[in-house]
């Protein structure tokens, strides 16, 4: 089935991305229609955060385009440009909550910060959003006073605060245990649907988000080198995903750091 261009919420298009002299992002082609869930994987260093700062307007690209709701970022004004970051949400690896903030102010922040909403409206979006993650009996609490599932849940909420178009989530799951990784899976996946959102989300965990996941993209060495249904993805024959998949210590990432032979080196036959 073909796809229009104007079906996707976000649209990356031969983007590529250098720091300095250093190419991080080689090439890219990436798109999440409207209502997916989408989930970005590969190893450590690849470019996966660097590509949700692209989205969000943070960085801009080298080359190509990054083309979201319609808008080439590339041509936005700064205006522009945050008016549309106000229709993004994003939730940032281990939550990066506002520690001398209550869990109520923390949810409350980007409704304050972004509207004009008179304070007892902001009091029931705010326990809304609480109630949508299962937290709204915690709004008094400080973050000290939270485990990590939920301040992770606390940091959702805040992200949905304005009813985002678009969620981002940097390593949602890094530092869970089994139930909170559970919890926060099933969240994002009713979460955007209940929005009518689209998310993105970068992660290593492999086998929840193909719980949860409409489509994956495997970045490696700054390109995409594989993509696919949560079904194409389990039975993929691919070495690269075949490896990712099943943890395996050695393939197409190798195990180790590229280098003469042993035996050479131990010999002396070459330098330290």
């Amino acid at each position: 089935m073909t796809v229009a261009r104007q079906d996707f919420l976000v649209d990356l298009r031969a983007v590529r991305f250098a720091y300095g002299e250093r190419e991080i992002l080689r090439g890219i082609d990436l798109s999440v229609r409207r209502g997916q869930v989408v989930a970005i994987m590969g190893g450590s260093g690849c470019g996966k955060t660097t590509l949700l700062r692209l989205i969000g307007g943070q960085l801009r690209a080298s080359a190509g385009q990054v083309v979201v709701d319609g808008a080439d970022l590339a041509g936005l004004s700064r205006a522009a440009l945050y008016g549309l970051r106000r229709r993004m949400g994003m939730l940032f690896q281990f939550g990066a909550l506002f520690t001398d903030m209550s869990v109520f102010d923390n949810v409350a922040f980007p409704l304050r910060e972004h509207t004009d909403l008179p304070p007892e409206l902001v009091r029931a979006l705010v326990l809304m959003k609480l109630n949508a993650v299962g937290l709204r009996g915690a709004e008094a609490l400080s973050p000290a006073e939270l485990s990590g599932g939920m301040a992770r849940r606390v940091a959702l909420a805040r992200a949905i605060a304005l009813d985002p178009m678009l969620i981002m989530y940097d390593e949602p799951f890094a530092g869970l245990d089994p139930i909170s990784l559970g919890v926060i899976g099933q969240l994002i996946r009713r979460l955007n649907d209940a929005l009518g959102a689209s998310s993105i989300m970068v992660t290593h965990d492999i086998h929840e988000s193909l719980e949860i996941v409409d489509y994956v993209y495997f970045v490696s060495d700054g390109r995409i080198v594989a993509r696919g249904t949560p079904d194409e993805i389990r039975a993929s024959d691919d070495p690269f995903v075949h490896q990712f998949v099943h943890a395996e210590a050695d393939g197409p990432v190798p195990f180790h750091y590229p280098a003469p032979s042993l035996a050479a080196s131990l010999l002396g036959e070459v330098g330290a």
